[in-house]
């Protein structure tokens, strides 16, 4: 039996549908990926694209990102459309249907407790282990769509086989090949095995949510019992959120029916608009191809239509289906039409129950219809023209779409066509984007052990009699978080180099609370509270500045807390008004020791620091400085029950006036 698979292996319709829908509507790569990531078999896909030997001798790809990065955006959609295109010819019984959202839920579960438990005891590659996770079961996922029930109870009995042989066709190594190979090992005999054969049989068994698994944490890593069913909690609760997100339900019976026909009419709705695209003759300038594809667009929605081209300030009628157009040239700036209100809005008007302009009436008479709808072409950073369709004030919502996914696929062809160093800077942006987050994940993995070996060093410090020992140990430490400071503003600065910005706080924030999570709060008697207000919280600053800010408070509060433990909450507030003008509010409150009263005179300037008896040193002075460049006020309440430093930043709504 040829036990590795064919690669067209099923999928949830619903989550083809939306990795699709994440494609047409431009959606950001990390998000796509998410999608993707989420789907055994779309994984399975992408990964056997990325590591194939077309790329040579290049390393084995271990995660969706990293193939993202590989293949480029537009053979990842091609290999999308593809897998859906197989998926609407699968033909699955009811039961086989139920047990693949089923084996879905497991997958993922499996796969983000293993990127868990390989944060929580520091494997360097997370994302293998999620990868690997997700591939663990493969076996089932064959065993699904095979008929015969012979070869369906083999794929089940070699499933470990299976995915070792499969993650070793693919040059991941043989760390990878055993992680599968053994998952199903006694945890008495995997006592000494090797870390990613741990995290995966660790995460196999967590995700059945049973006893065994549960004893099976203290066994392999001394997890605690509290811990781990902490962590099956919030596994759990992240698996339903991306199911809701995706429209699979958990709780009831699963029926594929409502998922497959809408997959099935957006598939064909997409060859329909590329099939049209390609009756048109494409090797003209924009104009030229704008007038060429009016008769597709016809073609496919039966509507009479024109199209206007841009040209030096003005809208040009280029062509038309309703017989010879007169020369018409009408100014681009808005008017009161549909025509100028689509060009200048960039989105589709339709004339619907409004009254018309003047131009509208012209254009009905050339259209010979009783409605119309304006419909731009958006290629880049500009708007090369606009069809016009006529109607009859009910378009159907199929039509609709047709015209979106037509316009959208017009778009493309006119950006490689007229502005191929834009789509080449874009391509080289999103490689950018992903190059980025993996350097993010690499700083982050080096400033976990800056962190233990800060715990430590205040650790012997405390253990020390002599204040010049203590002294130099504090300069260490200082120069330990100057480092840290350092790395996580590299992160941020790939982005953008400079904080003359605005940036979504609560955004900011939920991402550096992750951080501060897997280092800073990762003993039992340490809690992190993050409150985000509901409402929009963006200011007039960078993402590196709020991060410095955040990380010099956030570990002069953890710094603060008594042996015992204690809480950290960090807090948003929107909008708050203040001195006539709106602010973003941040707190960050500990349950410390408070600030001595020698420290409190001279808070916020640079001295020696006392971190571990309270709040001071030159990390305050750094966070005064930042925040007095923003514009913002910052204030600190001390107290015996702990210490609340309250920053107002200014809302990117309001900016400063002159007579401020």
């Amino acid at each position: 039996m040829n036990t590795l698979p064919d690669l067209q292996l099923p999928s949830l319709p619903e989550i083809t549908l939306r990795a699709l829908e994440a494609c047409n509507t431009d959606e950001n790569y990390r998000k796509i990926s998410e999608i993707v990531a989420s789907d055994t078999a779309l994984v399975v896909r992408i990964l056997a694209l990325g590591n194939s030997p077309l790329h040579g001798s290049a390393p084995g790809i271990r995660s969706v990102d990293q193939a993202l990065l590989r293949l480029g955006t537009q053979r990842f959609k091609t290999l999308l459309l593809t897998a859906a295109l197989q998926q609407v010819l699968l033909e699955l019984g009811a039961g086989a249907w139920q047990q693949l959202r089923d084996f879905w839920r497991h997958a993922l579960t499996t796969a983000l407790t293993a990127r868990a438990l390989a944060t929580l005891t520091r494997y360097p590659e997370a994302d293998e282990a999620f990868m690997l996770g997700m591939l663990h079961n493969i076996g089932e996922l064959i065993a699904i769509k095979t008929p015969d029930a012979e070869a369906r109870q083999e794929y089940m009995n070699r499933q470990s086989d299976i995915a070792a042989e499969l993650v070793t066709s693919w040059g991941l190594g043989p760390f990878a090949a055993d992680a599968m190979r053994y998952q199903q090992a006694p945890p008495s005999e995997l006592r000494d095995a090797g870390h990613l054969v741990k995290v995966i049989s660790l995460s196999t068994r967590l995700a059945l949510s049973d006893s065994a698994g549960i004893a099976a944490a203290g066994t392999l890593f001394g997890l605690s019992e509290e811990l781990t069913r902490e962590i099956n909690r919030r596994i759990g609760h992240d698996v339903s959120a991306m199911a809701a997100s995706l429209g699979i339900p958990l709780l009831n019976s699963y029926r594929s029916e409502p998922g497959s026909r809408e997959l099935r009419q957006t598939v064909l709705r997409q060859a329909i608009a590329q099939q049209a695209i390609g009756f048109a003759d494409l090797t003209g300038n924009s104009g030229a191809i704008l007038a060429e594809t009016v008769n597709s667009l016809t073609l496919i929605t039966g509507l009479p239509a024109l199209c206007f081209g841009y040209d030096d300030d003005s809208l040009v009628l280029l062509s038309g289906t309703t017989g010879a157009t007169p020369h018409m040239a009408v100014t681009a700036q808005p008017g009161g039409s549909v025509l100028t209100e689509a060009f200048n809005s960039r989105t589709p008007v339709s004339l619907n129950e409004q009254a018309p302009a003047v131009l509208d009436r012209q254009l009905l008479s050339l259209l010979r219809s009783s409605s119309l709808t304006a419909i731009p072409v958006v290629a880049g950073d500009r708007c090369a023209g606009v069809f016009l369709l006529g109607t009859d004030g009910n378009t159907p919502d199929s039509t609709t779409e047709l015209v979106r996914l037509f316009t959208e696929q017009l778009s493309s062809v006119l950006q490689e066509k007229n502005a191929s160093f834009e789509s080449g800077a874009q391509s080289a942006g999103i490689d950018h984007s992903v190059a980025t987050e993996k350097l993010r994940k690499q700083v982050h993995e080096i400033s976990n052990p800056l962190t233990i070996i800060r715990q430590y060093i205040h650790q012997l410090r405390n253990r020390l009699d002599d204040p010049d020992a203590q002294e130099e140990l504090d300069v260490v430490r200082d120069e330990l978080d100057r480092a840290g400071n350092l790395l996580l503003q590299m992160s941020q600065d790939t982005d953008s180099n400079t904080d003359e910005t605005t940036s979504d706080l609560n955004a900011e924030l939920r991402s550096l609370a992750r951080v501060f999570e897997s280092s800073l709060f990762n003993a039992s008697n340490l809690h992190f509270n993050v409150l985000m207000c509901n409402t929009p919280a963006f200011v007039i600053a960078g993402p590196s500045a709020i991060r410095q800010i955040m990380i010099n408070l956030v570990r002069n509060a953890v710094e603060s807390l008594p042996n015992d433990g204690g809480s950290v909450t960090m807090k948003t507030s929107a909008p708050v008004w203040q001195g006539h003008r709106n602010w973003v509010e941040i707190e960050v409150t500990d349950t410390g020791t408070g600030i001595a009263d020698t420290i409190r005179d001279a808070l916020f300037t640079p001295g020696k620091t006392t971190k571990g008896e309270g709040h001071s040193g030159l990390g305050l002075s750094i966070v005064k400085q930042l925040v007095d460049d923003m514009g913002g006020i910052i204030a600190c309440h001390a107290g015996q029950e702990g210490t609340t430093f309250r920053i107002l930043l200014p809302a990117a709504s309001q900016e400063e006036s002159k007579s401020d």
